[in-house]
């Protein structure tokens, strides 16, 4: 049976997918608002080439963020589920993994709103270095 710390992976797992919940909601409520204001009927939005055809880069912005959210993370999520079942879990990993979340969050508030390059690259290299180090460190313990 996994023990309280073994579960509190978890909690930043829960909440990266939350993130990517708002995320998702905020491309349903950009795209929607973006075509009904503009008259755009759905029919005209039936490809990925048309909907960026159509669609100006703010209401396209959360379309790529929630395209992010399916890259590393997904390594994220499989890399908790392995630190729990392999009892590893211990406050660095779970501080780690709060850091991953933040600098994740931080990503998608950038690349949802102002879109600053070089301030969501920042963020996505800091949430890398940190799903990078708690991989390596899951192996050494590991062997």
């Amino acid at each position: 049976m996994a023990s309280e710390s073994d579960l509190n992976i978890f909690m930043p797992v829960l909440a990266m997918m939350l993130l990517t919940m708002l995320v998702w909601i905020t491309l349903l409520y950009r795209r929607l608002s973006t075509a009904m204001s503009n008259g755009i009927a759905a029919d005209r939005l039936n490809t990925p080439e048309k909907v960026k055809e159509l669609l100006p880069e703010k209401a396209m912005a959360p379309a790529y963020n929630l395209a992010n959210l399916f890259e590393l993370p997904i390594l994220f999520y499989v890399l908790s589920v392995y630190l729990s079942i392999s009892n590893l879990v211990d406050s660095l990993f779970i501080t780690c993994a709060w850091g991953f979340f933040a600098f994740r969050l931080a990503h998608s508030v950038i690349h949802c709103s102002y879109n600053k390059v070089m301030h969501r690259f920042a963020a996505y290299l800091l949430s890398s270095a940190l799903l990078w180090f708690m991989l390596l460190r899951a192996v050494f313990l590991s062997l």
